[in-house]
C-alpha cells in the first residue's frame, strides 16, 4: 500500500470507507497508524484517547482510494461517553468494510453486538486480533468466527507484526463493486456517441471550476470513448440545430429543466445530473416512488431537505428557495420546510410528510441506501432534487426515458 498525493484529491464518497471499531484501549488507533504509516491517530495508554471519529484517506492498491475511520470506543460510559459511542454508531451508516480490533480481553458481547450490527447492513468484516503478542485468542472464538465466515488475523501493532496479513485480508473483503465501479452514464451510451451536457453559470456556481457531478460525468463519458459538448442552457438549441448527428443524451443540471425540455427534440433522451446521482448512489426505483408521493402533500405538510454537503447558501438558492417554491407552486398552498446538511439525518421521522435529498456526490452510496432504508422502515417517502423537479415542472416522465425500470416503477406506482 503506498499513498499518493494527487490521489488525495479523490472525493471522500468516491472512497471505500473502512470503519475502526472495538473497545476502549484495545489498540485501534494504534493499528491506524500502522496500516498507514503515520501518526493518524493519537496514541495514549489513557483509555477513551480517541473522542470523535478521525477520517484518513489512503490509497490501497488494488482497491484504489479508501477512507479509514477510527472511531472511540464502544464501551466508553457517563454521558460524554454516550455521546462519544453515538457518534461511533453514525459511522456504522457509511462503512463499507468493518473491522472490529480486539485485544486481550478477549471476544464479549460488545464484539458480539458490533458483527451482529455490520453483518445486519451486509457490511463485510474482518477482526483482528490486536496485541497478539500479549495474549493469543481463544481458539473457540476463532471457531466461531471461521463458521460464519468471518476472515480473522492476528496483528500487534506496536512492531508491525500481522499488519501485511490485515492489508490482505481487507483487499479480499472489499466488496466487488468498490474493485469494478459501475458507470455513471456509460451504460446509457455506445463508445463514439455524443453526448451535451447543460452546465448553468449562475451566481451559486463556483468560481472557475465545476462542481462534482459534472466533472465525474464527463470523465465516466470519457473512460467509455464517448464524445461531450458542455454548453450553458442558453446555447443548447443553437449546439443541436449545428449538430450533423442529433445528440444520444442531453443532462441537465435539474434548475434548468423547463429551459432545457423546450429546447431538447423530444425523440432526444434527457435527464438530469441529479437523477444519475440518484442512481448511482441510492435507488432509482425507490426516488420514484417517493416522487409520487408529492400528490400527496398538501398545505401544512412538512417536507426535510437533506444536503450530504455543507455549502453555505447564497442567492437562489436550490434547496431553501427554488424547490420550496416550486413545490409550493404545485401543491397550491403553505409548506413546512427543515433542513439537514451533511452527516446530520434525523433518528425520528415521524414529523415529515417528505424526504427530499440532494443528489449525494458528497456521500458514499451505502451512506446513502442506510438513509433510504431508514425512510423505508419508518414508512417516509425519499426523493431527490432532480425527481422532486422534474415532477413540479411537468417533465417527469421525459426525465426518466433513459431508464425503462425506472419509468416502470413510475406506472405501477399510479395505478
Amino acid at each position: 500500500m503506498r499513498e499518493y498525493r494527487f490521489m488525495n484529491k479523490t472525493p471522500k464518497s468516491l472512497r471505500l470507507h473502512i470503519g475502526l471499531f472495538g473497545r476502549r484501549n484495545v489498540g485501534k488507533s494504534s493499528l491506524l497508524n500502522a496500516i498507514t504509516r503515520q501518526n493518524v491517530s493519537i496514541v495514549s495508554g489513557i483509555a477513551g484517547t480517541t473522542t470523535d471519529p478521525v477520517e484518513k484517506p489512503m490509497e490501497m492498491l488494488p482497491i484504489g482510494p479508501v477512507l479509514f475511520i477510527d472511531t472511540a470506543g464502544i464501551d466508553d460510559a457517563g454521558a460524554l461517553g454516550d455521546l462519544r459511542v453515538e457518534k461511533t454508531r453514525q459511522v456504522f451508516d457509511r462503512t463499507d468494510l468493518g473491522i472490529i480490533v480486539i485485544a486481550e480481553e478477549g471476544w464479549s458481547d460488545y464484539e458480539e453486538a458490533v458483527l451482529k450490527d455490520l453483518k445486519h447492513r451486509g457490511t463485510p468484516v474482518v477482526a483482528v486480533f490486536n496485541k497478539s503478542d500479549i495474549a493469543a485468542p481463544d481458539p473457540a472464538v476463532l471457531d466461531k468466527l471461521g463458521a460464519a465466515n468471518v476472515a480473522y488475523v492476528r496483528t500487534a501493532a506496536a512492531t508491525g507484526a500481522g499488519i501485511l496479513d490485515l492489508r490482505e485480508a481487507l483487499i479480499k473483503a472489499a466488496p466487488e463493486e468498490f474493485i469494478s465501479s459501475p458507470p455513471l452514464i456509460g451504460d446509457l451510451i455506445a463508445p463514439g456517441d455524443f453526448v451535451i451536457l447543460v452546465v448553468p453559470i449562475d451566481t451559486e456556481a463556483p468560481k472557475g471550476r465545476l462542481i462534482m457531478p459534472q466533472v465525474q460525468s464527463i470523465r465516466d463519458l470519457l473512460d467509455n470513448d464517448a464524445c461531450c459538448m458542455v454548453v450553458k442552457e442558453r446555447e443548447l438549441r443553437h449546439a443541436i440545430e449545428n449538430m450533423k448527428t442529433p445528440p444520444s443524451l442531453v443532462v441537465t443540471d435539474s434548475q434548468a429543466f423547463l429551459k432545457v425540455a423546450a429546447d431538447t427534440p423530444p425523440e432526444i433522451p434527457m435527464t438530469s445530473f441529479s437523477i444519475l446521482f440518484s442512481r448511482a448512489k441510492g435507488d432509482l426505483s425507490e426516488f420514484v416512488r417517493g416522487a409520487t408521493a408529492i400528490d400527496r402533500l398538501k398545505s401544512g405538510s412538512r417536507i426535510l431537505v437533506a444536503e450530504a454537503c455543507s455549502h453555505h447558501p447564497i442567492g437562489d438558492d436550490i434547496g431553501r428557495v427554488k424547490i420550496p417554491r416550486w413545490l409550493r407552486q404545485y401543491v397550491g398552498g403553505a409548506l413546512e420546510f427543515e433542513h439537514y446538511q451533511g452527516r446530520d439525518f434525523p433518528a425520528d421521522l415521524s414529523p415529515y410528510d417528505l424526504i427530499i435529498h440532494c443528489g449525494s456526490c458528497a456521500l458514499g452510496r451505502r451512506e446513502m441506501l442506510s438513509r433510504i432504508l431508514h425512510c423505508r422502515r419508518e414508512g417516509k417517502p425519499i426523493t431527490n432534487y432532480g425527481m422532486c423537479i422534474a415532477y413540479t415542472l411537468g417533465v417527469f416522465e421525459r426525465a426518466l426515458a433513459p431508464f425503462p425500470f425506472a419509468r416502470e416503477a413510475y406506472l405501477e406506482s399510479r395505478k
